[in-house]
């Protein structure tokens, strides 16, 4: 459950009153997600989802992510504003937490995509990227593939307590990454992290991408196979999905082709995207305590992704 800051009714009331959205009328822990709170939250005017940054979100990235989603919504992609108030002001104060008012959009999220619906969000995570070509914000990305290696040596990193010889298997994936790997390749702002649930959907059609607090300056294969590693297997990593995920690079390049040296680092592209995951989901399974409310996901699901791709490097030849 991802409810970690309460915000009672007296607080959120009095919080709807610096903008022009009506009066509460009900508001419900949201569980879905597990780096911030988050409220959905009904007023006399409409509905909108609250959000509470906690520690993983930094407050200094907040005004990065409120121009990076104006800019997208005002080129007509389907992506949830952060509201301002009636003064203008989109990052407010709530609980002692930093906070933001943001704009509900319809649809639902998948557990089992299909080709089309893959289609779909490849076309849509394709018009993100062109339309981010003139996005003139920068932010660092610690999690892409220039980053990992800093990472995987943070202190506290026990990789052989999850499977032995783990540390070994990581440090020789990274090596092959960074000694194949082709860095000249078209970047930009990426998403970082639109898997599915980050998608809602009405049938086949995208009505809005979403949870964007990954989103940082990137290679935008990289991005592409971050989408694919999570869109074209099974929640275990076990079992490939070819329909699906031939599916997201087809609706993918409908709209914005890849170049041939995109095309030809793909297969490192998706073994960073599987290792970025399997690192994250590591540190989280060895450092989350037992009584959190977060349920922790198994690193080993972005193992076995990573060797599917070690074992079909022509893939997306």
């Amino acid at each position: 459950m991802a409810v970690y800051t309460h915000v009672s009714a007296e607080a959120l009331g009095e919080f709807l009153t610096r903008y022009d959205f009506g009066e509460l009328v009900s508001a419900k822990g949201i569980a879905e997600g597990v780096e911030n709170s988050n409220y959905l939250v009904d007023t006399t005017e409409g509905r909108f989802i609250l959000t509470l940054y906690e520690k993983r979100v930094d407050e200094e990235d907040l005004p990065f992510f409120v121009a990076l989603l104006d800019h997208l919504a005002a080129k007509g992609n389907r992506v949830p504003r952060m509201l301002p108030d009636r003064n203008g002001i989109a990052i407010q104060t709530l609980e002692g937490r930093p906070a933001c008012l943001i704009e509900f959009l319809s649809g639902v999220s998948l557990s089992h995509p299909s080709p089309a619906q893959a289609r779909a969000a490849g076309a849509a995570q394709a018009r993100m990227h062109l339309d981010l070509a003139d996005f003139a914000d920068e932010r660092d990305n610690p999690l892409g593939p220039g980053g990992l290696l800093a990472f995987v040596s943070r202190d506290g990193f026990d990789f052989d307590a999850i499977q032995p010889e783990l540390f070994d298997r990581v440090t020789t994936a990274l090596s092959n990454v960074y000694d194949t790997i082709d860095w000249d390749v078209p970047r930009g702002v990426v998403h970082g992290d639109l898997f599915p649930d980050n998608v809602l959907m009405i049938g086949d059609e995208v009505t809005g991408l979403i949870d964007f607090y990954f989103a940082a300056t990137g290679h935008l294969s990289w991005d592409l196979a971050v989408t694919h590693s999570a869109w074209a297997f099974d929640a275990t990593g076990s079992h490939y999905d070819t329909a699906v995920g031939r599916a997201l690079i087809e609706g993918y390049e409908s709209v914005r082709p890849l170049s041939p040296a995109e095309r030809a680092t793909m297969p490192q592209m998706a073994r960073a995207a599987s290792l970025r995951f399997l690192l994250t989901r590591a540190w989280d399974w060895l450092h989350t305590p037992a009584d959190a409310l977060v349920t922790r996901k198994d690193p080993l699901a972005y193992l076995r992704r990573l060797e599917f791709y070690e074992a079909n490097p022509g893939l997306f030849a």
